[in-house]
């Protein structure tokens, strides 16, 4: 998939903020804190953050994402492979919005992302880049990390370029995971030595002022 197609926008992982610290020390006496305390906003802070899901192509950032999501169903019927399914009840508030269970059904990446075209709320769109997630292989359970002759997962995966094999060794390269989950369904270790993990942040839409 070319790169120049999407834009960087999706974090694939956690990353420490950049931001100097420009708060000031509190205002003590004799070792007592008689700084103000600054008055609660509770306008602007948004829900409290979720555990980072597995969602389809095309998801907007998770809040927004959860604000809009009808729950009909509609990217779970398009999708021709059946790797889209409803978060079961036990994940609480997200409880029926579409996820992937990679290890059940993965994302083939399909050119035209039928789910992403079922989409009328809007919460799966194709002006973004469609990353999932990303995919890391466990050395110490990988067969071919252990000299047996196994490329399952690069002859499965149908993003090009994104698990190269050298010297018998499937590595994956993070630029061009999608994190679709093929690998992990592929996998044929006795224990699974896909690590898939969700991406971390997602963009948003812009906020319209009318």
């Amino acid at each position: 998939m070319p790169q120049s197609r999407f834009p960087p926008l999706v974090t694939r992982l956690p990353k420490p903020e950049d931001r100097p610290n420009t708060q000031e020390a509190p205002r003590s006496i004799n070792g007592i804190n008689i700084a103000p305390v600054p008055p609660t906003d509770l306008g602007t802070k948004r829900a409290a953050q979720t555990l980072p899901l597995h969602r389809p192509p095309g998801a907007i950032d998770e809040f927004q994402f959860l604000s809009g999501c009808t729950r009909c169903g509609d990217c779970i019927t398009a999708c021709p492979h059946d790797a889209i399914v409803k978060a079961p009840d036990r994940l609480g508030d997200v409880a029926g919005t579409p996820i992937i269970e990679a290890d059940h059904s993965a994302c083939m990446m399909c050119e035209d992302f039928p789910c992403i075209a079922s989409c009328e709320p809007g919460v799966l769109i194709d002006s973004i880049s469609p990353i999932m997630g990303t995919a890391r292989i466990t050395e110490h359970l990988c067969l071919a990390h252990h000299s047996t002759l196994c490329t399952v997962c690069s002859e499965r995966c149908p993003v090009e370029g994104a698990i190269v094999v050298t010297q018998g060794k499937p590595t994956v390269n993070e630029n061009d995971c999608t994190g679709c989950g093929v690998c992990r369904y592929v996998c044929p270790a006795p224990e699974n030595a896909i690590l898939l993990m969700p991406a971390f942040a997602r963009p948003g839409l812009a906020q319209r002022h009318d």
